[in-house]
């Protein structure tokens, strides 16, 4: 008999074929919330699309994923466009994704991841700049919308706890392009000092993100920061954050939850101060078991039970310094008077004059030393000046004509060939003594 039974490869393979061939699974748009991503190593994208009632698995391969915009990220919203296929080794469907783009929701995402980094590196998230907030507030603080169930959920929770404490409501817009620098306006109204507030609550109801977009608008995160009050962040529901819980110097899950932590429980007063009184009475009692100790060692004290001892020790201490003391002055004396009879013995205080005598022959000594070097100068120089004097003559062109020679010059120029003058030329002759002015009469070759 033929084998009617399949294998679960080839009935998985039928399956894809059949998606394959259906004309409406070629080109599918779907818009989904990303979840359980996944960026695989070799660049491939994985991750589930989803919506309110159902999921869809998701692959984009890397050839795809390169011309992405954006870095997806779970919890974003997205607009894709894939086709829809078996994938057969395991028998599931899955869109094969072409394109991909954020959503509305997923720019709001965007923009709130951006300005959610850019604060985290200028440091207004970090731990070091919160504030505490008070244990016993006097006065607290409410940045809200004047109606609405977030103002009338803090004011019953605080009366209900902690009755004693003021509220104070700054009213503000919580939704819509106005509601940011209006937030910004009553925080710092708030922390003007005039109201001498203990903290502040800043925060409205849940919502969409858009409704509530303003708790994550720069200004409300900056003004949150540079405000001196403590500030309690309580924005929509326990799963919304926004960039103001990060800011701010605590943040609470909900407006009600903001309440309870701004302000105590009558019980939480009474087991503070239960603990206060059992810390106190543990610190008097250990304080007067100590002193107690202290008193019973000194009352025991060999001092104290012979107190003679003391004295006696001290004028013990007493002889021993004075006679320190004493040989102290003593040495001194001694050598005082060795010095004084050293001085008084000295040949120079004996013999004055002798000293004057040195100081006389030192003298002449320096004076006969100085002539002779300054007249050896001087015959050195002499000399010098004769040596000098003598090159000098030798050098001297003029010497020469003592011997009968005389200089022949034209135009204030030696002549020193007869080539270098004509007939007629006029020339100055000058002599050992005295000058002429003659005039060529011929110019002879030699």
């Amino acid at each position: 008999m033929p084998d009617k039974y399949l294998k679960i490869s080839d009935l998985n393979n039928y399956i894809k074929m059949m998606f394959d061939d259906n004309p409406y699974l070629k080109k599918v748009y779907l818009r989904g919330e990303i979840s359980n991503f996944k960026n695989h190593t070799r660049g491939h994208l994985y991750f589930t699309l989803k919506d309110d009632t159902s999921r869809i698995s998701a692959v984009m391969f890397y050839s795809s994923a390169m011309s992405l915009n954006f870095a997806p990220e779970d919890g974003m919203n997205v607009l894709v466009e894939g086709r829809i296929s078996c994938y057969p080794a395991q028998g599931t469907y899955q869109i094969y994704v072409d394109k991909m783009e954020p959503d509305g929701l997923g720019n709001l995402y965007l923009e709130f991841e951006k300005l959610k980094k850019k604060l985290a590196q200028e440091g207004l998230f970090n731990e070091d700049h919160k504030k505490p907030i008070p244990k016993i507030p006097k006065r607290i603080g409410v940045v809200t919308a004047p109606t609405g169930a977030a103002i009338k959920d803090i004011i019953s929770t605080i009366k209900r706890r902690f009755p004693l404490s003021e509220v104070i409501l700054f009213p503000a817009l919580v939704q819509g392009k106005s509601a940011a620098p209006d937030i910004v306006k009553q925080i710092k109204e708030a922390d003007s000092g005039k109201y001498d507030l203990d903290v502040l609550i800043v925060g409205r109801g849940g919502g969409s993100i858009e409704d509530l977009w303003a708790f994550n608008e720069e200004i409300v995160a900056r003004a949150i920061y540079e405000a001196r009050v403590p500030i309690i962040s309580a924005v929509g529901h326990e799963i919304d954050f926004t960039i103001a819980d990060f800011v701010a110097d605590m943040r609470a899950p909900t407006p009600t939850g903001a309440a309870e932590m701004a302000v105590p429980t009558t019980l939480e007063i009474n087991n503070m101060l239960n603990a206060y009184e059992i810390r106190l009475n543990e610190y008097i009692n250990n304080l007067l078991h100590k002193s107690k100790l202290r008193l019973d060692n000194v009352r025991s004290s060999y001092i104290l039970k012979n107190p003679l001892t003391l004295y006696e020790i001290k004028e013990q201490k007493l002889d021993t310094y004075i006679d320190y003391l004493n040989n102290y002055i003593t040495t001194k004396l001694n050598n005082y008077t060795v010095s004084l009879t050293n001085l008084k013995n000295s040949y120079i205080l004996k013999n004055p004059l002798n000293l004057f005598a040195l100081k006389q022959e030192k003298l002449i000594n320096y004076e006969k030393d100085i002539y002779n070097i300054t007249n050896n100068i001087i015959l050195q120089n002499k000399h010098r000046y004769d040596i000098i004097v003598n090159t000098l003559k030798l050098a001297n062109p003029l010497n020469i004509l003592e011997k009968g020679y005389s200089l022949v010059t034209k135009d204030n120029e030696i002549i020193k060939e007869a080539t270098n003058l004509k007939a007629h030329d006029t020339i100055n002759i000058r002599l050992h003594k005295g000058k002429l002015t003659a005039e060529v009469r011929e110019v002879l070759d030699e």
